[in-house]
């Protein structure tokens, strides 16, 4: 079966859209930050010798769209796939995606084309570059590490819409947790979590909850047990391509001597990483900090083993996670979310390095804080 792309004309992108109906989307993509993540393309391109790159990725179409939604079912691939080449962006997707990708996703100065939605999306668009007389696109694989280092700095545009997600995010954690209760089930709480992500116009990638008869799992995805008497929530949300994230606790009662003394210590194993997380730091070499700081801190040497530790944040919900093996640098205007945990324990906020140091962005002023290395943290809401 034929799977030919059909080029839609500028002047059918919006024919089927309703001029009264002032509640449709537009994308968020800025014209300025979509001409800066062009630029940074061209010039991998320059370096590699090539003339054509095939986005195919979550990450990268998100990214170099400037926040359009190329997902439908949020455990599927994309239903689209972009070509940058010399002349232009082509964006190929589905035929029976195309009429809400033209309306609703397409940023201005981006073709569009249709293909049948059996076809296949990476030979079609990497086709559109081939009818031009160029040779095979560059894979996006090919160029991991760059596209990773492209998108490092978040731009003005993008850095507004992250703070608005990231703040929202807190707000709705305080909300639902101030309302629950020790006999509330863990399947409840994540479900007003989810319902009010939704409503906010985000998706909700990672749901987790523990009760206190499961603290010691560290991806406690959740059950109909009851809280009991302390509770941790994990939330990771993404609206317009970006994905912040967020942990919280809640007791029910004053907290062991042993708890409170955990929890002023993984605080502490943070604010090590927090102060190693600097412009022009390598990441391996902070990967490197956060193993010096557990034991620092009264962990154990091995206690970085038994939980991933974070790392760079954006339009991934870690982009990447930190290991020995990741060289990237730290850049101005980056976003993390660390995620140092232990027994019982864990911490988590979304945070942008900007030039007065490292700002929290998942922050809600109504939820309880305790100051540590001059940085208001988060502490367990006590009800």
């Amino acid at each position: 079966m034929s799977q030919t792309t059909v080029a839609i004309p500028p002047s059918q992108l919006n024919a089927d859209a309703d001029p009264a109906d002032q509640f449709r989307r537009t994308a968020p993509a800025s014209a300025g930050d979509r001409a800066i993540k062009r630029r940074r393309v061209l010039d991998i391109l320059d370096a590699k010798g090539q003339d054509s790159l095939l986005l195919t990725t979550h990450t990268a179409l998100t990214w170099y769209l400037d926040g359009s939604r190329v997902h439908i079912s949020l455990a599927g691939d994309p239903i689209a796939a972009l070509l940058v080449d010399r002349d232009g962006d082509h964006l190929v997707t589905f035929n029976n995606e195309a009429g809400r990708i033209a309306a609703e996703e397409l940023p201005a100065g981006v073709s569009l084309h249709a293909v049948p939605w059996y076809g296949n999306l990476h030979e079609a668009a990497a086709a559109v570059g081939r009818s031009s007389g160029a040779g095979a696109p560059l894979a996006e694989t090919a160029v991991a590490t760059e596209l990773r280092a492209a998108r490092q700095q978040l731009l003005p545009g993008e850095s507004a819409r992250y703070g608005r997600l990231s703040a929202e995010l807190a707000g709705i954690m305080t909300d639902v947790l101030s309302t629950a209760r020790p006999d509330t089930t863990e399947f409840e709480l994540v479900s007003a979590l989810a319902a009010r992500v939704v409503a906010a116009g985000a998706e909700p990638l990672v749901l987790l909850c523990n009760g206190s008869s499961r603290s010691e799992f560290r991806h406690p995805l959740a059950t109909h047990s009851p809280l009991g008497r302390r509770a941790m929530a994990v939330m990771c949300a993404r609206r317009d391509g970006l994905v912040a994230n967020i942990t919280r606790w809640v007791r029910f009662d004053a907290g062991t001597p042993d708890e409170l003394d955990a929890e002023a210590r993984i605080a502490a194993v943070e604010a090590d990483i927090f102060d190693a997380t600097v412009p022009g730091a390598r990441l391996d070499a902070i990967f490197g900090e956060i193993q010096a700081a557990y034991v620092r801190h009264g962990f154990g040497a091995e206690q970085w083993e038994q939980h991933h530790q974070g790392g760079p944040a954006g339009y991934a919900g870690r982009d990447p996670r930190v290991t020995a093996a990741v060289t990237d640098t730290v850049v101005m205007g980056q976003p993390f979310t660390w995620n140092p945990s232990g027994p019982g324990v864990k911490i988590e906020d979304t945070v942008q390095l900007m030039e007065s140091g490292l700002t929290v962005l998942t922050v809600d002023d109504r939820w309880p804080t305790t100051t540590v290395n001059g940085l208001r943290r988060p502490v367990t809401l006590q009800l």
